[in-house]
């Protein structure tokens, strides 16, 4: 980069987070200081803003947020969404249609109210702490799936492999929408097209005045290429899917050996 970075930008799960969903003291201290020092810091990540609560109650610092991988741009200290970018109610329809010609026994959730809610088949398979939540909830018909503009798409067919999963869905809905994942569990995750973390993080930056050249960025999974390859100097941390490491500039350690924390350490010395 030839100088030190002005924004880091940085996934959460399996990047900076341990498996056991848990921030370290010592990266959040590492960011808390930087930030202290004037260095921007912003996660960017696949979660909808509901599940951000479970990173910042970790954090000393409510740094900002780009999420729904990029549909999404939070305010933690307003509690306020500054900018969404949906797929709209019917883009949805052509979306959903296509992929049950292409994908047999496929079923669908929706991020709806910027990520503040979800909306799934009755089929879905609910996250054990999102279980009786409020705003997570079965739909009846596919009318309720397309009933409001959806920052995100989710989509499963049963046990899958991931990355030829994410390219079945990808050739279904080519023109219309982006498809990408972020997990080994055969989940895809659909965006309006043009919604990346790249475009999502590049907006913000725009905001900061700060150019790509001056932003580091670190992640793990395939859903974070397009930022990686977007900022000045990427970094990938040693449990990265291997299209991640292929791509990255960097390696640091896992995220269970706080490889963020590392590196930044190294650059930024306290």
């Amino acid at each position: 980069m030839g100088r030190l970075p002005r924004l880091i930008a940085t996934d959460i799960d399996g990047t900076l987070i341990h498996e056991d969903h848990t921030l370290s003291r010592r990266t959040a201290d590492t960011l808390a200081r930087l930030v202290d020092s004037g260095t921007h810091v912003v996660l960017v990540t696949g979660r909808p803003v509901r599940w951000l609560s479970l990173v910042y109650e970790q954090l000393t610092v409510p740094v900002p947020a780009v999420c729904a991988n990029g549909a999404v741009v939070y305010d933690p200290v307003a509690d306020a969404v500054l900018r969404a970018d949906p797929l709209a109610p019917d883009l949805l329809a052509e979306v959903a249609r296509r992929l049950r010609a292409e994908v047999p026994g496929a079923v669908f959730a929706v991020e709806v109210e910027d990520g503040r809610s979800m909306r799934h088949d009755p089929t879905w398979p609910i996250r054990p702490y999102e279980d009786d939540h409020p705003a997570v909830r079965p739909f009846d018909t596919d009318a309720d799936l397309m009933a409001a503009p959806a920052v995100k798409l989710l989509v499963r067919a049963g046990d899958r492999d991931p990355d030829l999963f994410v390219k079945l869905v990808a050739g279904a809905v080519a023109g219309l929408a982006e498809a990408t994942h972020s997990s080994n569990s055969g989940l895809v995750e659909i965006s309006a097209a043009g919604v990346t973390k790249a475009a999502g993080l590049a907006w913000l930056c725009s905001r900061y005045g700060i150019d790509e050249s001056e932003v580091l960025a670190f992640g793990d999974m395939p859903n974070d290429v397009p930022m990686l390859a977007w900022a000045g100097r990427s970094v990938a941390v040693a449990n990265a899917h291997p299209r991640v490491l292929e791509i990255a500039d960097d390696r640091t350690g896992s995220n269970d050996e706080d490889g963020v924390a590392a590196y930044l350490d190294g650059l930024f010395p306290a």
